[in-house]
């Protein structure tokens, strides 16, 4: 796999999640070391707050979204980067009238989501 079209991905809806999908647009069967994760999430829908083993890098696509990192709260939109630490505790609401659209790119290792309260 060299360049797949996004149309013809799959997305999944996420049980543990209000309103969001994902598209494993490259999964680690074809990137040895990283996937990339398309996540739309939907106006008033959001991720609980959680921890994971690895980084997150993320552009954000489309929409307007709270996310929470650890103890700070930031305001993000279309065009803006975002860096998720391992281990650090995030969250995301999204707002407005448009879906919040991301894409996540992490390494393929201790992906595991652990909600936190």
């Amino acid at each position: 796999m060299h360049v797949k079209k996004i149309d013809d991905i799959e997305s999944e809806v996420l049980e543990s999640a209000n309103g969001v999908s994902r598209q494993m647009l490259i999964g680690p069967e074809e990137g040895p070391n990283f996937s990339m994760r398309k996540l739309v999430i939907e106006p008033g829908g959001g991720i609980p707050a959680h921890t994971s083993g690895s980084e997150h890098e993320q552009y954000v696509l489309d929409g307007r979204a709270r996310v929470g990192i650890g103890d700070q709260v930031y305001e993000v939109a279309k065009g803006d980067v975002v860096f998720i630490p391992a281990g650090e505790p995030h969250w995301y609401e999204a707002y407005g009238e448009e879906p919040f659209e991301i894409l996540s790119v992490l390494p393929n290792k201790d992906n595991e989501m652990v909600f936190v309260k």
